[in-house]
């Protein structure tokens, strides 16, 4: 694979929700039932135990197990791009090692995000260890930034200098800063996969020659997504912007409300399942009257993209 190789196609990828049973564990017939259903909604990959997955709420073993039932359940793992990142070097190796021995397409790579403040030089030689010690040719690494949620981000020049480096393991990133600047300017490394974290800036990241989006409302709005991308590449322009803001009428509601919570609250009654309503502490579920202002958003949404 050369740095002008691609892990997936244009599309959208789906950090997947984790569902969690009544004692706060990993409900995995749950969480395979979703990935399957995100996928056959149109996500051309997803992403298990990102920051929409409560990663950082989940143990290290049932990470693993959950990846395990992902893949046994049939589920492609050319289609994963497996949460590994950690404040612990030995943590990452773990499950990034573990990720590539599943023959997943890669891994998103957390900064270390507990000391505050990191030097450039602190950060690229963390990841520099991480891909030596790993040391397989099979380890396709996509860099995390969301320094809003993080505390630690990932400054371009630490991205560049990756990216030069290790060019046929450090192949993409996910831009989660929400600065379309920032975007801009990953984008014009040549050869980098560059995915913002949300749809918001879908429509100038494609114009960009970005290849999709990495974004927490695919776990429910994946076929509209996936008609924006469509309507783009077949130069239908007025057609994707008219997609695209049916979507983003949706997530100006959905963004004044914790997103996992309110996610999961469309999933409980997209499905009817009283399973969806349990969130890792300590976040918490919606109250009554915000779940029906989302559901009635979401409900909202579907109905203006069947009509278009």
């Amino acid at each position: 694979m050369n740095p002008q190789e691609f892990l997936f196609p244009h599309g959208v990828l789906s950090p997947i929700l984790t569902p969690l049973t009544s004692n706060y564990q990993v409900d995995v017939d749950l969480l395979v039932s979703h990935a399957q259903k995100v996928l056959n909604d149109g996500c051309v990959g997803i992403v298990p135990f990102g920051t929409t997955g409560e990663a950082l709420s989940v143990g290290r073993e049932e990470r693993i197990t959950s990846l395990e039932a992902l893949i046994k359940s049939g589920i492609d793992p050319s289609k994963l791009l497996v949460g590994t990142g950690q404040t612990s070097l030995d943590e990452t190796l773990i499950l990034t090692r573990h990720a590539v021995e599943m023959n997943s397409a890669g891994v998103l790579v957390l900064p270390p995000f507990y000391y505050k403040n990191p030097s450039g030089e602190g950060l690229y030689k963390y990841f520099a260890s991480l891909i030596d010690q790993i040391d397989d040719d099979r380890l396709r690494v996509f860099l995390y930034h969301i320094p809003q949620v993080a505390g630690v981000g990932l400054p371009i020049s630490v991205v560049e200098k990756l990216f030069q480096n290790f060019p046929k393991v450090v192949v993409g990133i996910k831009d989660s800063s929400g600065n379309w600047e920032n975007t801009k300017l990953l984008l014009e490394i040549e050869g980098l996969d560059v995915y913002p974290g949300s749809e918001r800036t879908l429509l100038d990241a494609l114009s960009h020659n970005s290849r999709g989006c990495i974004t927490a409302t695919a776990n429910v709005a994946a076929p509209i997504l996936n008609r924006v991308i469509t309507f783009y590449q077949n130069q239908q322009d007025e057609e994707a912007a008219k997609a695209h803001s049916v979507v983003m009428k949706f997530r100006e509601v959905l963004e004044k409300y914790p997103p996992i919570a309110a996610l999961k609250s469309i999933k409980e009654k997209q499905d009817n399942e009283k399973k969806w309503n349990k969130i890792s502490f300590p976040l918490e579920p919606l109250l009554e009257h915000e779940s029906l202002e989302v559901n009635a958003a979401f409900e909202e949404m579907v109905s203006v993209f069947n009509q278009l």
